[in-house]
């Protein structure tokens, strides 16, 4: 893939109005969340499952790409139709999860560093070769007492630069996802500090790595209380956000595609609507969710082939309701529509 072709897939992934449906689960966290609802979390459901969700009508108007899961990637639909070749059909991009898992940093309790390094320029020509166009990273940074330390944000900084570095090598745009978690007691100011001081050494470290920051797509967590800390209204968290950004991002990047890190739905997608009512920004502010948009389609689908459509519905709904929140235009209404 040439610079400018790296460079019109990473914008064609932030294209206003659209953003990407995180399906890459590993096989171990699909199988928690079948279980949480009694489904069975055998090969040829979770392959069902994906195929409800990758050929529901009218994503394509608001879904860019897919980041799917090794397995996912493989399989195909009950006409034989392998998922990337679905999803291109019809104007989306497949992507692919490459990292494999955060494990305990030594020396450092509490905290985590993000693995797969090893192996990945040749995993990424096979990701190529099968259709992925995009990847994934994610690296995980807790926020207690006296964490992060700035070992554990350098450590999976520089993984992800590494990672990006690699990906571009080999024709894949990188989303660069450094997720500040949202668990703990801490307050809005906490993790606004502990974000900006994140992005920071992650785009210290993309430099190091001579990363074409024009076709990367940064994946981060929004600026939010912790769980069981003070709450903060829709547009505190915006506010918060956008500032943390304007401050760290460098204008040259196309696009930040936020993860909805265990919010409820419907909050994730405020929160983008409220960030995107601030005015002009250097950036594309869209939605990378998983859960976000995925839970309720879940439910709905339940292991039963019958419920197929309808859960195909909800999903289209939530993608609709979040390409309006990107595009700084939601209205509760939809929710009901």
């Amino acid at each position: 893939m040439t610079t400018d072709t790296l460079h019109a897939a990473a914008a064609a992934m932030v294209a206003p109005g659209k953003g990407i449906l995180a399906a890459d689960e590993s096989s171990g966290t699909i199988s928690k969340r079948f279980a949480a609802l009694g489904i069975p979390s055998t090969v040829e459901l979770r392959r069902q499952y994906r195929e409800a969700l990758l050929t529901a009508p009218g994503i394509e108007s608001h879904i860019s790409g897919v980041i799917l899961y090794d397995e996912t990637l493989r399989q195909a639909t009950s006409d034989g139709t392998p998922f990337p070749e679905v999803l291109a059909s019809r104007g989306i991009l497949p992507g692919i999860k490459v990292d494999t898992g955060a494990k305990a940093l030594a020396g450092a309790p509490g905290e985590t560093t993000t693995e797969g390094l090893d192996g990945l320029r040749e995993r990424i020509a096979e990701y190529y070769e099968l259709g992925a166009r995009f990847a994934k990273w994610r690296a995980v940074i807790n926020i207690g007492d006296g964490l992060p330390t700035r070992n554990a944000t350098h450590a999976n900084a520089h993984g992800l630069a590494r990672y990006a570095a690699l990906c571009q090598e080999g024709g894949l745009v990188p989303i660069v996802e450094p997720e500040v978690l949202m668990e703990g007691s801490h307050d809005l100011a906490r993790s606004s500090e502990v974000t900006h001081d994140t992005l920071r050494e992650v785009f210290a470290e993309l430099a190091l790595a001579r990363v074409d920051l024009q076709g990367i797509v940064l994946k981060p967590s929004m600026v939010i209380s912790g769980s069981k800390g003070p709450g903060s209204s829709v547009q505190e968290v915006a506010e918060a956000t956008v500032r943390c950004l304007l401050d760290c991002v460098p204008a040259s990047v196309p696009g930040i595609a936020f993860l909805s890190g265990g919010q409820a739905s419907q909050v994730a997608t405020e929160h983008l609507d409220a960030m995107n009512r601030l005015g002009p920004l250097p950036w594309t502010l869209t939605f990378s969710y998983g859960r976000a948009l995925q839970d309720d389609a879940l439910r709905t689908w339940g292991g039963d082939a019958n419920n197929r459509k309808a859960a195909q519905d909800v999903l289209a709904l939530r993608t609709k309701c979040n390409s309006e929140a990107a595009l700084g235009k939601y209205d509760r209404a939809l929710e009901s529509v």
